[in-house]
């Protein structure tokens, strides 16, 4: 019965790496990521589709100058999940192809004219390294059976690449015409059934020398912090208690700095299922606690994984 658990258990843990996308491809600074930094056995693949639904005061990009915001986002995601062996280290390599429909309605900022939108098309492409540097050694699945969590450091960077859906003549898109990098650091603690996690992390944007007209737009990188608190039911399955700060994120347009600093915080919960030994599924959702600039919204979403390999 142990090893049976072991195994269903394995396939709950890389999940959690993905749950943030639900928000939308470009807002990573407002991501909800419990268990990030869980060990993994090494070179097992995973493949995860998830769907995610965001309603309220949100868009792609949520410092774009539009006031007044009702939109919704039906977010369908693909990923590939590829867990590696780095220098004895456990680690993995995340790639996420997100797709987006929106609809929604705003006013120009410091205007009464109302814009309206309705789009979809694909989001940019997000790519992640992460690497456990303490306390989550690289273990073949019939070692990895025995491992028990302890105190866990980890190193993640995330990218994304500007390929999504873009058009400069509109206010509102999908994609975001720019590149963006976040490099974190993670702390995860075991405590017998429960682990606490905290992070912190850093996002920095390039410029979009094409923003709405042909203007070229700047962005200052988001400061975020973020807390979990997770409990591991004996079946398996496990739930957590997410929260995130982040501050930081003014724009200038051409030069003129807007009045769009960032400080928020957002509350969210997560349940993972598992289903068979190859199979599992997460439900996740967050909302807005305080909102100073945008992004005060509703989200859930669910994601289903099939996990190969390593041995498995």
């Amino acid at each position: 019965m142990l090893r049976r658990r072991t195994r269903l258990s394995l396939g709950l843990i890389v999940m959690i790496s993905l749950a943030s996308f639900v928000i939308s491809p470009a807002a990573q600074a407002q991501a909800l990521e419990p268990r990030l930094y869980s060990n993994l056995p090494a070179k097992m693949n995973f493949l995860i589709v998830g769907y995610g639904y965001s309603q309220g005061d949100v868009l792609v990009d949520p410092t774009l100058p539009i006031e007044d915001i009702n939109a919704r986002i039906h977010l369908p995601i693909l990923a590939y999940v590829r867990s590696l062996n780095i220098l004895g280290h456990s680690g993995k390599l995340d790639v996420v192809l997100p797709f987006a429909w929106l609809s929604g309605s705003g006013k120009v900022e410091g205007g009464d004219q109302t814009l309206r939108r309705k789009i979809s098309g694909f989001g940019d492409p997000l790519v992640r390294f992460t690497v456990n540097l303490h306390g989550a050694p690289a273990l073949p699945l019939k070692e990895f059976v025995a491992y028990r969590q302890k105190t866990v450091v980890g190193f993640s960077f995330q990218a994304s690449v500007p390929l999504g859906q873009y058009d400069p003549s509109k206010l509102g898109n999908i994609g975001t015409n720019r590149w963006m990098f976040k490099p974190e650091i993670g702390l995860s603690q075991a405590l017998g059934r429960w682990i606490l996690e905290a992070s912190a992390a850093v996002n920095f944007y390039s410029t979009n020398d094409n923003f709405w007209g042909g203007k070229v737009r700047k962005q200052n990188p988001i400061l975020s912090v973020q807390g979990h608190a997770i409990y591991n039911f004996r079946s398996g399955a496990w739930t957590a208690l997410d929260i995130t700060y982040y501050r930081g994120g003014r724009t200038t347009v051409d030069g003129e700095a807007k009045n769009d600093l960032q400080t928020n915080w957002r509350l969210g919960a997560t349940l993972a299922l598992p289903i068979n030994r190859r199979n599992s599924i997460k439900f996740y959702g967050s909302t807005g606690l305080y909102t100073r600039t945008g992004t005060n919204f509703d989200a859930v979403g669910m994601a289903w994984q099939y996990r190969w390999g390593g041995g498995f």
